[in-house]
């Protein structure tokens, strides 16, 4: 190992000794989920939005409320309906009839942790401000620019099941998201421990703050930092082309990606890939980290063809090829 690689994983180290406190202090509170809590803390460290995609009592909102708690940030939770207006959600101004003036009134996106709960309910406009403050980290409210806090992380949930009263996310929206993902029932013995936790009456939020925004924040500097060999970056442009062209690979997938993963997907891999080593306690990135790490960061940037829907083929399927069947350094 060179000089410049082991004071990486030395800095790695350093910085990411809070890391472990902090999956202790959730999972006091969140049982099972072991592969969501990591993605949730592969965000965070990867300065990435996360859209949470699942049935109705997996413990998603839980997840987040116990995230921010433990990390001593500010939280909001904010439910999206049909009825929501940009003013709800970023602000307004406020005219003072004593002095004859406007003063702006921010609204709950001025916080560390937002969870946007059931964002596909909101209308267009809604979205609209949303994709703002996830993509510039700022808002504008009456013509003035408003800086969001650092660090800033969206979380957003939506159910796949009811579909009545809902406006699908736009495509540019959804590309903003780092990952997208799908959360999974509990095993038996998991929702067995969830049953003797949490059946009472008088349940009580109880989680310590066991770390701040200042370790997130020197944490992702040594993201930054984390060495990506010349053959991974290869494998990860070999993975994103693939979805674009997988004859050029030959991959037996004609006819069934309408559009593949555009060059956003190529930087937001790279990030995930690198803050998911430095999760793991490693100052550099491997392709392992990168299998596991694309089909979170990919499924929601490919879209199938009606072909392949025909076929009940999904962009997880896709993906699922395309990793099984290309080389890997």
């Amino acid at each position: 190992m060179s000089t410049a690689l082991k004071e990486i994983c030395d800095q790695v180290k350093a910085e990411g000794a809070f890391l472990e406190g902090l999956r202790a202090e959730i999972g006091r509170t969140i049982i099972g989920q072991k592969e969501m809590v990591d993605q949730l803390l592969t965000g965070l460290l990867a300065n990435g939005h996360i859209l949470l995609e699942g049935v109705p009592g997996l413990a998603k909102t839980l997840a987040v409320r116990t995230l921010a708690a433990a990390l001593r940030t500010s939280f909001q939770r904010i439910q999206f309906t049909p009825d929501l207006l940009p003013a709800d959600l970023i602000g307004t101004q406020v005219y003072n009839p004593k002095d004859a003036t406007f003063a702006v009134h921010k609204g709950p996106i001025f916080a560390n942790v937002i969870l946007a709960d059931e964002i596909n309910r909101a209308p267009a406009k809604v979205q609209s401000a949303l994709l703002e403050a996830m993509q510039e980290r700022q808002v504008t409210i009456g013509g003035e620019t408003f800086s969001l806090p650092c660090p800033f992380l969206v979380l957003a949930t939506q159910n796949p099941i009811e579909q009545e009263g809902t406006y699908p996310l736009p495509e540019a929206q959804v590309d903003r998201f780092l990952f997208k993902l799908q959360i999974g029932y509990p095993s038996r013995d998991e929702e067995r421990r969830i049953l003797d936790a949490n059946a009472v009456t008088n349940r009580v939020f109880d989680v310590r703050p066991v770390a701040d925004p200042e370790n997130v924040l020197r944490a992702r500097t040594v993201v930054d930092q984390i060495y990506v060999d010349d053959k991974v970056k290869e494998y990860i442009l070999d993975i994103v082309t693939a979805t674009r062209d997988p004859a050029a690979f030959k991959l037996d997938l004609a006819g069934l990606v309408r559009y593949g993963a555009s060059p956003r997907a190529t930087i937001g891999l790279t990030i995930a890939a690198r803050a998911r080593a430095f999760l793991n306690g490693r100052g550099y990135v491997t392709p392992q980290d990168v299998k596991i790490i694309a089909p979170d960061v990919l499924r929601h940037r490919i879209i199938v063809s009606y072909e392949a829907e025909a076929e009940e083929m999904t962009s997880d399927d896709i993906i699922r090829k395309i990793l099984s069947e290309l080389p890997v350094p």
